[in-house]
């Protein structure tokens, strides 16, 4: 039902949704790259989730549900996926020390497209840090910002060849080709939870949980032990 909320917010079907159209949701717009936003949350998630202990129950349940989310998340590829990996390898690999900041705790760099469906090396990457609430693109504070652009003015700066001050080298940051719609259109069937944009808010929900849970050890024993029959619920009465 919520998918076809979606297309009837945009009217036209399309090959690509775009991105902050309406979804039909108010207040929730189109998600620019929800591939690799829900990607560094599921991972970001079971990665603060090694901290609880392995008995713990809310472990368990939330790193199954994380992981067989990730699953589906990880399988859908994009067209172009696998050839716009292998050139993103070589970039960084030239000048690996440039995007050293920029690296994932799992070897990855997250990078989102731009609403007109073009390559941005200078601006609209998201680096997986503090998405808004209506999960509508990129938010980062003034420090994070600056030091992006910094980071990304670097990599694209050109520079003079030892024998030719005219010869110009530029290292090109290129973001993780969109989703098709058909396929975001599958991953929300599979997941089974509203529209992709929807999932990231349960993501970006749960990983603030995991943080909270992990400050008040909640799997610790209580420092006040709960009176006899206090947790005894009623019972249906036999005779």
């Amino acid at each position: 039902m919520r998918s076809t909320l979606r297309l009837l917010a945009n009217v036209k079907p399309a090959r690509y949704l775009e991105p902050f159209a309406p979804t039909g949701l108010t207040g929730l717009q189109t998600h620019p790259s929800p591939r690799p936003t829900l990607i560094y949350l599921y991972k970001t998630t079971l990665e603060n989730l090694k901290a609880f202990p392995e008995s713990s129950a809310y472990r368990q349940s939330t790193e199954a549900l994380t992981r067989h989310r990730l699953q589906i998340v990880e399988s859908t590829k994009p067209p172009g996926y696998e050839a716009w990996l292998e050139r993103v390898k070589k970039a960084v690999a030239t000048e690996p020390e440039r995007f050293a900041s920029l690296l994932q705790a799992d070897g990855s760099y997250a990078g989102a497209l731009r609403d007109d469906n073009t390559d941005n090396p200078r601006g609209e990457e998201w680096d997986g840090e503090k998405m808004g609430p209506t999960t509508e693109g990129p938010v980062r504070t003034p420090e994070e910002e600056a030091r992006w652009h910094q980071v990304i003015e670097e990599s694209t700066s050109t520079a003079a060849d030892s024998h030719s001050d005219f010869h110009t080298f530029e290292m090109k940051w290129e973001n993780e080709p969109a989703l098709e719609a058909e396929q975001v259109s599958e991953i929300e069937k599979q997941i089974g939870a509203g529209l992709i944009e929807e999932v990231i808010q349960v993501a970006e929900g749960e990983l603030k949980v995991v943080d909270e849970l992990y400050k008040t050890k909640a799997w610790e024993e209580l420092e006040e032990k709960p009176r006899p029959g206090q947790w005894t619920y009623f019972e249906r009465k036999t005779e």
